[in-house]
């Protein structure tokens, strides 16, 4: 029988981002799950993370608040639903901690793999979405833009704490 690939990307619901980055993966999986170092990159400028709360287990808690140039707060919680470490982080808005349905429904669910590539990480994310409508909402809100602007933020942060 054939194994089914789950983090095979549906171009209809799902968005990806691959880069290599020249930042250690041991690294790269700190700034995701240090909420001190969330507060520094999470959220690309001029927009801030102004809160983070991290409880690194499944149903665990991933909370941050965003702050918009205008001043506007957009707090964003969910869970954790796998941990690898170093390797893979998987998160979702669609359940709260301890993997209770979010009330709004949730939006998406995050893959994110790294992978050792010379010095730095193959660092891959699988942005995946209920329906192809939520997926093209990302896509306008400006996912690549946004999670690019993020990883820049990143691996600047993370050059400087080596």
């Amino acid at each position: 029988m054939a194994k089914t690939n789950y983090y095979q990307p549906d171009p209809k619901t799902d968005l990806v981002l691959e880069r290599i980055v020249d930042v250690p993966t041991e690294l790269v999986w700190k700034a995701w799950t240090t909420p001190e170092h969330i507060l520094k990159w999470f959220t690309p400028a001029p927009w801030k993370t102004i809160d983070c709360e991290i409880d690194l287990k499944p149903g665990g808690i991933f909370r941050t608040t965003m702050l918009s140039p205008e001043g506007q707060e957009f707090p964003n919680s969910g869970c954790f639903l796998d941990i690898v470490e170093n390797e893979k982080l998987v998160f979702t808005d669609i359940f709260e901690p301890g993997f209770k349905p979010t009330p709004s429904g949730g939006f998406f669910t995050a893959i994110l793999t790294l992978e050792k590539h010379g010095n730095g990480t193959k660092y891959h994310v699988l942005a995946r979405h209920k329906d192809e409508e939520s997926r093209k909402k990302h896509e306008e809100m400006g996912f690549h833009d946004g999670w690019n602007a993020a990883l820049d933020q990143l691996v600047e942060l993370m050059k400087v704490v080596r």
